[in-house]
């Protein structure tokens, strides 16, 4: 019989049978019929899988054009994407089942989208390279040593499910996963220097009042409290137990002081999108704010200087993944199977990376970079030739070291994960209460 690959087998729309054995065992893309991917079931209409059309919805971090092209050229089948907030995106995810295929979420929603039941549970088994995954998400261990000291929603805590029907969290690895890790990083803030005149080194400056009226923070309440707690306690204005999971007191207390600090003309505006926080920072009308890596990249790209600051007080941390409908089925599940292991294949996390951003297979990635990419965004060092983003435009030029040094020293300096608290309902309703005071 005629031999295929993996991706013919999906692009010509052979029987799911044949499609589900490529996936679990084609490692090395075998051709199928071969001892070490033998193919089974009947051949099915060949049009079954160019008909295909999944369905994502997610932030505009990772709801790219490019990834959506690149996906289609090589996998055969359609994407639809639709960039959301990170409410957006979780409301639509609990309450419309019908309107998505596939959700790209972060870890710290989880227990909010995972009670809905409408998720289905991600058979690890079908993921060609799940044990390359960096270990912070499948044993919650960061070079060999436990992460739990790292306070909030720490992704291992939510990355398993009981069972395959089940809508209860795990303690220990399980065969069902509720997201597949794609990406993830350690946040902080960002600012200008031309406009600043000095470094950034801690989280206070946030509240300095030298930049009144020139400050931002995400107005996301589970990130934004977050960014407000690392600022409050670096600031010695209080502490906290676990500014991952506060208490009604110590919601009632940040609240009180954010709503003191907008009073007093500290803050310029409140960003929810990835474009807003761009548009602020590039235009001048902030100078220090709360910032994704990839806004950074999409300000400095503008020929904006713009730095990412490594705060000595440590990082935020977030995690994302891609999650499953309950509604997939049939050929666009397997489509969604193979759309995953597409995303760990390595050219994903290459071009993400080019944004700051770290791959859940990072030697997969490294496939996909040159030499001084990697040694530039992983290790830390001075870049040997120009860095260039993901859509041609230079970031750094030769010589400059990335902000925060290596994969190693920021993700070893994580001090929380986004969170989502016991007391969720009552922090939304005081963040809330802020924001309109």
């Amino acid at each position: 019989m005629a031999k295929f690959t993996r991706r013919q087998i999906l692009r010509t729309g052979l029987a799911a049978g044949a499609m589900l054995t490529a996936t679990q065992c084609a490692r090395n893309d075998a051709p199928v019929g071969t001892p070490n991917n033998p193919a089974t079931g009947p051949e099915v209409n060949t049009n079954q899988i160019k008909d295909v059309t999944l369905r994502f919805i997610g932030t505009g971090v990772s709801q790219i054009n490019e990834i959506r092209d690149k996906a289609q050229e090589d996998l055969g089948f359609k994407l639809e994407m639709r960039a959301l907030s990170t409410e957006e995106n979780n409301q639509i995810a609990i309450t419309q089942p019908g309107q998505y295929d596939i959700f790209d979420g972060e870890f710290f929603s989880l227990p909010l989208v995972v009670p809905s039941g409408n998720l289905q549970a991600i058979d690890v088994s079908k993921i060609r390279d799940f044990d390359k995954i960096v270990s912070i998400f499948t044993t919650g261990k960061f070079e060999g040593l436990p992460v739990e000291t790292s306070q909030g929603t720490n992704p291992y805590k939510v990355m398993y499910l009981q069972d395959q029907g089940s809508t209860e969290f795990a303690t220990e690895p399980t065969n069902w996963a509720t997201l597949i890790p794609f990406q993830y990083n350690a946040d902080t803030l960002g600012y200008r220097p031309d406009l600043v005149g000095r470094s950034i080194e801690s989280w206070a400056e946030l509240f300095n009042p030298e930049f009144k009226g020139k400050t931002s923070i995400i107005d996301i309440p589970s990130i934004g409290v977050m960014d407000a707690a690392m600022v409050v306690e670096a600031a010695g204005l209080m502490t906290f137990g676990d500014k991952g999971n506060m208490t009604r007191e110590e919601i009632d207390q940040i609240t009180d002081i954010l709503k003191e600090q907008k009073r007093n003309g500290q803050f310029r505006a409140f960003w929810k999108t990835f474009d807003e926080s761009v548009n602020l920072m590039a235009s001048g009308e902030v100078v220090l704010q709360s910032m994704w890596s990839p806004a950074v990249t999409a300000v400095k790209a503008k020929d904006i200087q713009c730095i990412y600051a490594p705060l000595k007080e440590g990082y935020r941390a977030w995690g994302g993944g891609i999650g499953l409908s309950k509604n997939l089925s049939g050929v666009a599940l397997d489509a969604a199977y193979e759309y995953i292991n597409w995303m760990l294949d390595g050219w994903v996390g290459a071009f993400l990376g080019r944004q700051g951003y770290y791959s859940a297979v990072p030697e997969n990635a490294r496939k996909f970079m040159s030499a001084p990419e990697w040694d530039f965004w992983y290790e830390g060092k001075p870049a040997a030739e120009a860095m260039i983003d993901p859509f041609g435009k230079q970031l750094e030029p030769k010589g400059a070291v990335r902000d925060g040094g290596s994969f190693r020293e920021r993700m070893g300096n994580v001090v929380v994960w986004n969170s989502t608290m016991d007391e969720q309902v009552y922090l939304v309703q005081k963040w809330n209460e802020f924001i309109a005071s």
